[in-house]
């Protein structure tokens, strides 16, 4: 009897929530990935998902699921169990989408659990060579004179590229006018076509015209400059302040993750990023490594959401 009763004590402490957490990762782990494949948010995904399977032992398995603009991949994250073993790969439109969508099927602060951030890039604004201006102050004078006749190309209705040309816009006391394209390569046509005057855009896809002259970089919107582009100014030395934004990267899981597995995820995330592999597969995005708790991370999301909440307010953009 007292065999039993010590197996079955045994038996209760391995089922423990607590005890579960300290052998994870013990099967498969799968991280989707919210959009189709290709682009930098399938490149650091893939490059996160090879760097846990290779330290961990463990196959992790690497799912596109996009559609409905991320909410498809994110709704199925928000349902999975909480046990660590189904991940989810997040970017701005993580903290963007309830700013400007009416209804959702999940909520991004109460159904998931921060995990781990991993890297951000800053932004660039860039401007047709038609646009006879030189820099991001001169564009700023020019707006003012001609208030809405300045255009901008995004890659769709409630993109990252509209929302933060809205934001450098509200920022800058000027107004422009919204060109919406059915993805970022016909938008980026015409800028270099001088059909549309700016874009604001992830570095990977701008960079290479920047250099080369078909289209004019006018300043970058991180709080320093990018060592990519280490000649063109920060909107701050422009003289427009609260513009510190980026496109980025991180991890999140399903509400109600335990402690113990949502540690050992950012811990091993933390280390990989010093990587050399990894470091490499970010520079090439414009990026560099960067690690939070998961508390701070999940504050990072909570403060730019309210953020965007703002600027789709004053901005009147709605989207459903």
């Amino acid at each position: 009897m007292i065999r039993a009763g010590a197996l079955l004590a045994a038996a209760l402490v391995l089922a423990s929530p607590a005890a579960l957490a300290q052998t994870y990762p013990s099967k498969q782990i799968t991280l989707i990935i919210p959009f189709a494949a290709g682009g930098s948010n399938d490149i650091v995904g893939r490059a996160i998902g090879k760097k846990l399977a290779e330290a961990w032992g463990q196959p992790v398995v690497v799912e596109n699921r996009g559609g409905g603009g991320t909410m498809i991949g994110t709704a199925a994250v928000a349902a999975a169990a909480p046990d660590g073993y189904t991940l989810l790969l997040v970017s701005p439109t993580f903290t963007i989408n309830p700013a400007i969508k009416k209804t959702m099927p999940f909520d991004t602060v109460k159904d998931f659990t921060p995990v781990a951030f991993i890297a951000r890039s800053p932004l660039l604004l860039t401007a047709s060579n038609k646009l006879p201006v030189k820099s991001a102050k001169e564009l700023f004078d020019l707006a003012k004179t001609k208030p809405g006749q300045i255009t901008y190309a995004s890659s769709g209705l409630g993109s990252i590229n509209q929302i933060s040309a809205e934001l450098i816009a509200l920022s800058a006391g000027v107004k422009f006018m919204h060109i919406p394209y059915k993805g970022g390569a016909p938008g980026l046509n015409d800028l270099v076509g001088g059909h549309v005057d700016l874009y604001v855009s992830s570095l990977p896809q701008v960079l290479q015209l920047a250099r080369d002259g078909q289209a004019r970089a006018l300043a970058v919107t991180s709080a320093r400059r990018s060592a990519l582009l280490p000649d063109v100014p920060t909107l701050a030395e422009a003289g427009i302040s609260g513009v510190d934004m980026s496109s980025w990267w991180g991890i999140v899981g399903p509400a109600g993750m335990q402690a113990n597995v949502v540690n050992a995820l950012n811990a091993e995330i933390g280390k990989m990023l010093t990587s050399p592999e990894l470091s490499t597969i970010l520079a090439n995005e414009g990026a560099e490594a960067e690690t939070m708790t998961p508390q701070a991370f999940g504050e990072m999301m909570r403060v730019e959401t309210e953020r965007w909440i703002k600027v789709a307010r004053e901005a009147n953009i709605s989207i459903d």
